[in-house]
């Protein structure tokens, strides 16, 4: 279903939502059947447009956007962990009593309980937190930091189990990003981005990475330093998602 169009003809698609005891792949394919049916008339009436991918499994069908839409792929992007990355700073901040714009941090890979939190990269006034705590993020840390990823994971679960859908936090977090790109503000946003040939990734899948938006969609993707446990989850990722995209019928 088309959201809205903004001024620089950036385009959000939410298609169909996940039923009780539908398995992720069955959703793919529906969803799939849906933008064949909608994407190749968008590009055809704003063809200099940029989609914006919000439904799930996101990454997934910011790949198939891509393929159905045949655009540069730096004008098809997803939503992808910008949300996760959001909450992620919050709770940062709560357990260092600190404000949350103070905390820079990332969470990339896939949108969903195989994301990837990079505890190498987090730091508050250039202090890297993983430098005072070198166990911050693994199982043997007495501060317990995985705890946070894990809330972050499981919060759309609580919130879909709580009202049974979401909607305030990721029309926000959507709404962010649309603002970069209405306002080419050059903005950083964990979206997800054709990977390949990042983090010896080799295949086509969209995973998020931090990347600088614009008027015209990606201007450049962030190149971090991740450490070799980070990469590795990273490139797994890769692998799952083209996987499953290798079931896909177009």
């Amino acid at each position: 279903m088309l959201l809205v169009q903004t001024l620089t003809c950036a385009l959000l698609l939410r298609a169909a939502g996940r039923t009780e005891g539908e398995s992720r792949r069955n959703l793919v394919q529906r969803n799939v059947n849906i933008f064949k049916g909608i994407i190749p008339h968008l590009v055809k009436y704003s063809p200099n447009t940029v989609l914006m991918i919000v439904s799930n499994p996101v990454d997934i069908l910011t790949y198939v956007a891509w393929k159905i839409s045949k655009l540069p792929h730096e004008r098809v992007i997803g939503s992808g962990t910008n949300l996760d990355t959001a909450r992620f700073h919050f709770l940062i901040s709560e357990k260092m009593n600190i404000a949350a714009n103070n905390v820079h941090g990332w969470i990339i890979g896939e949108h969903g309980d195989a994301s990837v939190p990079v505890w190498s990269g987090v730091n508050i006034a250039g202090v890297n937190l993983k430098s005072l705590n070198p166990a911050m993020g693994t199982d043997a840390d007495p501060e317990k930091w995985s705890e946070l990823h894990k809330t972050v994971v499981n919060s759309a679960y609580e919130v879909i189990k709580k009202k049974g859908y979401t909607s305030w936090a990721i029309g926000l977090s959507v709404a962010n990003m649309a603002l970069t790109l209405l306002r080419n503000q050059k903005n950083v946003h964990a979206i997800s981005v054709l990977a390949k040939g990042y983090h010896g990734i080799e295949e086509d899948v969209f995973l998020s990475l931090p990347s600088v938006l614009g008027a015209h969609g990606v201007i450049s993707v962030i190149k971090q330093t991740l450490d070799e446990s980070e990469m590795k989850q990273l490139q797994s990722c890769a692998r799952t998602m083209h996987e499953i995209q290798e079931t896909l019928v177009f």
